[in-house]
């Protein structure tokens, strides 16, 4: 719940200090990504600063119960910036006059926390009330987007995923490694690491790393997905070996759908998703509720570990829903 200014509650212990920031990859240096600001400097470290780097203005107050929450997401936010980013921080207790003269000026100011992004020395942005982690994120990303720019983390992963779909999954792995350093609760860089680890043959290291998930994001789709390819790929292994026998039950007797579902997890290890998809699509056409309709439950396996934004997956689907309700 916001608190609205002016209406303090009992005081409550003091803000705990940020923590220092680690070295700035970026335009600004270490000490600077985040500041406690005032009205006498706002000029230089807010409107002056943002023509270089996007600033984010956090108004909070001592007495808030919501900022106590958001100002470490935000810390952290901006740090893992790398410099790309800066923060300052404004006590509206301290700053009334401030405060007032930005209300004046058309800044909403009636509730803390307020979150402004500054740009080429104008307000680019704001929010107000404490978001989450993944919000506060994903707020940034847009303000870096609209300077130009990026977060790191978003470099790493396009390297990342550039890394593995060029087939070099040791490389993909070393690279999404380096995404966890920096965000240890980043689905996508945990789900690609497990990723890469399945493409390099390591099952026992990917199911090693899929136990030390945190649990915040264990439900995430990403690793939902990736722990669908494991499973994919540990039942894809033993059915490859039966690749040859498979084709030849199913040329001897094309109703063995056993034979053809063999076939369709054969062929996803091998990486061939369409003829995957395409076999267990056959399966469904002569006999939808075989094997308690496991050709159905196995098809959406597949879309899982796919990922949704897989063109196979988005194919797959379609032909699906076609051929559920034709």
């Amino acid at each position: 719940m916001d608190y609205i200014i002016g209406q303090k509650p009992p005081a409550a212990a003091p803000r705990a200090a940020a923590a220092p920031p680690p070295p700035a990859a970026g335009t600004v240096p270490a000490a600077g990504i985040v500041i406690d600001g005032d009205q006498r400097n706002f000029m230089a470290d807010v409107i002056e600063a943002s023509r270089e780097v996007p600033v984010l203005v956090d108004f909070w107050a001592t007495w808030c119960g919501p900022c106590k929450t958001l100002t470490p997401i935000l810390e952290r936010v901006v740090t893992q910036a790398g410099g790309r980013l800066r923060l300052v921080k404004i006590d509206i207790d301290r700053n009334a006059a401030l405060v007032q003269q930005l209300a004046q000026l058309g800044l909403p100011m009636k509730s803390v926390p307020t979150v402004a992004a500054f740009w080429q020395g104008q307000i680019a942005d704001l929010f107000q009330g404490a978001l989450p982690e993944s919000e506060v994120k994903r707020f940034a990303e847009a303000l870096l987007k609209l300077a130009g720019g990026s977060m790191p983390s978003a470099d790493l992963l396009e390297e990342a995923r550039a890394a593995l779909e060029a087939g070099q999954p040791l490389d993909a792995a070393e690279l999404f490694s380096a995404l966890i350093q920096n965000e240890p609760e980043n689905p996508d860089g945990w789900g690609g690491l497990i990723r890469a680890l399945i493409a390099a043959g390591d099952e026992a290291q990917a199911e090693d790393t899929l136990a030390q998930v945190p649990a915040a994001i264990a439900a995430h789709a990403q690793i939902a997905g990736a722990r669908a390819a494991l499973a994919l790929a540990v039942e894809g292994r033993a059915a490859a070996a039966q690749l040859g026998g498979c084709q030849q039950r199913l040329a001897a007797d094309p109703q063995d759908h056993q034979a053809r579902y063999d076939l369709a997890t054969a062929l996803n290890a091998q990486g061939k998703r369409e003829e995957a998809a395409a076999a267990l699509l056959e399966i469904l056409r002569r006999d939808r509720g075989w094997n308690d309709q496991a050709a159905r439950l196995q098809l959406l396996k597949f879309f899982e570990a796919w990922g949704l934004d897989d063109p196979a997956a988005m194919a797959g689907r379609r032909k699906l829903s076609a051929l559920l309700f034709s």
